[in-house]
C-alpha cells in the first residue's frame, strides 16, 4: 500500500495547509485529502509542485507499506 505523507512533511517544514494550498495551486479539499490519505492516484504534475513548494523528494511524500496477512498495513 503507497502512503501519502504530506502531513509529516508540512509538520517537517512547519507549514500550514493553507500556506501549501495557497503555493501549490490545489483547492484546500484537494490538499486535505491527499494529508489524510484519501486519494486513490495523484498526479505527477502534482507530486512535482509538492517537492518543489516542500522542498523534498518523491520519496519523502509517498511511502510503500506493505500489507499484512489480514489486509491492515504494516508500521515499519
Amino acid at each position: 500500500m503507497i502512503v501519502i505523507n504530506v502531513d509529516v512533511m508540512l509538520a517537517k517544514r512547519k507549514m500550514s495547509v493553507t500556506e501549501l494550498t495557497r503555493r501549490v495551486g490545489l483547492t484546500m479539499a484537494n490538499i486535505s485529502l491527499l494529508k489524510n490519505g484519501k486519494v486513490k492516484a495523484i498526479r505527477l504534475a502534482t507530486l512535482d509542485r509538492l517537492c518543489e513548494v516542500l522542498d523534498c523528494q518523491p520519496g519523502d511524500i509517498l511511502e510503500y507499506r506493505p500489507l499484512k496477512d489480514d489486509g491492515q498495513t504494516q508500521d515499519i
